[in-house]
């Protein structure tokens, strides 16, 4: 399969031209969260209350960036294990998340969830948080500082190098044959 080019506004739209195992370079806002973010955001989603990110058609990485070295944007940013946040994503699936971004295999409940909402789940690569920094533009902490490493960034990522780890369908690069 080639590699493409997408722009996180447009993959809603272009989910189906998306296919396990594929190649994709993604450029646009996206939002790191890890463990107690989603926790958090969670919590929110079930008091009703107000959410410090939109989440519809949001795009969010498993990653906890190191702090930024002068003159750049952020430090390393690297994928955290995506399975710490399998028990949130249907949730955040089922309030607007068109797609997520880590590392490893998914449960049954999210790649269901997955296939419910038109999403997608696009993994990086573990061990290149260096090179997946070189991608980033800007970053700028917008929800729970308190967090550290784990707080809620907004980055802008121009040609991110991922591959399509579950499409829509539900097709999955980890499945056997």
């Amino acid at each position: 399969m080639e590699q493409i080019r997408i722009e996180v506004s447009e993959i809603k739209k272009r989910l189906p031209e998306l296919r396990a195992g594929q190649s994709v370079l993604l450029s646009g806002t996206v939002y790191t969260a890890r463990d107690a973010a989603h926790k958090r955001l969670c919590d929110l989603i079930s008091a009703g209350g107000e959410l410090p990110i939109d989440l519809q058609g949001a795009t969010i990485y498993y990653a906890g960036p190191t702090p930024a070295p002068d003159g750049l944007p952020i430090g390393s940013c690297g994928p955290t294990p995506s399975s710490r946040m399998d028990t949130f994503s249907p949730t955040l699936l089922d309030c607007g998340v068109v797609a997520m971004i880590g590392k490893g295999n998914r449960s049954e409940s999210v790649r269901a969830s997955i296939m419910k909402n038109g999403a997608v789940y696009f993994c990086a690569v573990g061990g290149a948080g260096a090179i997946a920094a070189k991608s980033v533009v800007s970053a700028e902490i917008i929800a729970f500082p308190e967090l550290g490493c784990e707080a809620i960034r907004k980055l802008q990522v121009r040609d991110f190098p991922l591959i399509v780890g579950i499409d829509h369908e539900g097709r999955s690069l980890f499945d056997r044959d």
